[in-house]
């Protein structure tokens, strides 16, 4: 369905009751949370979207956007609102991250509870003295590449294997559930090679003002927190994750042994069971 707010529309997903206990789930697009992912968070009212400039909610141009990080944390918020889903349990994803410790501190008042995957307490750019950056071997690889043709099914679903082999550890990979996700993001998308890239890859927050920081406020953060985070991410390294439960009052860390960026298949069992009880 699409939903109507800050002037965009959203393309929104829904699984379970109602009446159950919200789960906002924010990745780039709603697909980075699989279909079978979703549905084992059973008595859980799950929500997923797909962000500004991805999939099938509004595009425009996700190369020079004409909004910023905290307009993203603002659909978030309307989009809890319009739903009528009070404070949610919120999840977020790598990027989506972003949008989920700020739709936190901002908003408080709607976040039940807070988990953060694969997620860092800066924005892009330059990290922080103390924090580890994205592995530079890895990323010489990933970005030294070859670009598929964005609009060519084949081609993308090639590349887009070929970046998840890079980034899954050395027990992410299953090949299967890469090859289909990655097909089913290039038919929601726009068919023009921008469009591909921002559902793909999240594009956007290259381009995207992120200011201002927001990582010295994690300290102020009340919603009880989960962080979960892959022990050989090369993306954003494990350091991330430590750094994010060691500022978040209280906060939990499930790392992810074997595991690189993400939430591959592997790792479902031990993730639903933690928010599972996490979002209880």
């Amino acid at each position: 369905m699409q939903i109507k707010v800050n002037g965009v529309e959203l393309s929104v997903e829904t699984f379970g009751d109602p009446a159950d206990p919200p789960v906002l789930l924010i990745g780039v697009t709603m697909l980075s949370w699989p279909d079978e992912l979703c549905t084992a968070l059973a008595g859980r009212y799950v929500v997923r979207y797909d962000l500004r400039d991805a999939g099938r909610s509004t595009y425009v141009d996700p190369d020079a956007p004409g909004y910023d990080l905290r307009d993203l944390v603002t659909d978030a918020s309307e989009l809890l609102t319009a739903l009528g889903l009070g404070r949610a349990h919120v999840v977020g994803m790598g990027v989506g991250g972003f949008v989920a410790q700020l739709l936190a501190l901002d908003h408080p008042g709607q976040v039940a509870s807070l988990t953060l995957v694969s997620s860092r307490p800066v924005a892009p750019g330059p990290v922080d003295p103390d924090l580890p950056d994205h592995v530079a071997e890895v990323m010489g690889q990933l970005f030294g590449r070859p670009q598929p043709d964005w609009t060519d099914r084949d081609s993308v679903v090639d590349y887009m294997t070929g970046s998840a082999r890079l980034l899954a550890g050395s027990r992410g990979f299953h090949e299967p559930d890469v090859r289909a996700a990655a097909g089913a993001v290039f038919d929601r998308a726009g068919r023009t090679a921008p469009a591909q890239r921002a559902s793909h890859v999240g594009t956007m927050f290259a381009a995207i003002d992120c200011r201002p920081r927001w990582r010295e406020r994690l300290g102020g953060l009340s919603a009880p927190t989960l962080v979960i985070h892959g022990e050989e991410d090369p993306f954003f390294p494990h350091g991330n994750g430590v750094a994010l439960a060691a500022e978040i009052p209280n906060a939990t860390l499930l790392t992810l042994p074997g595991v690189g960026l993400g939430l591959p298949r592997v790792t479902w069992p031990t993730v639903v069971d933690a928010l599972l009880r996490h979002t209880s």
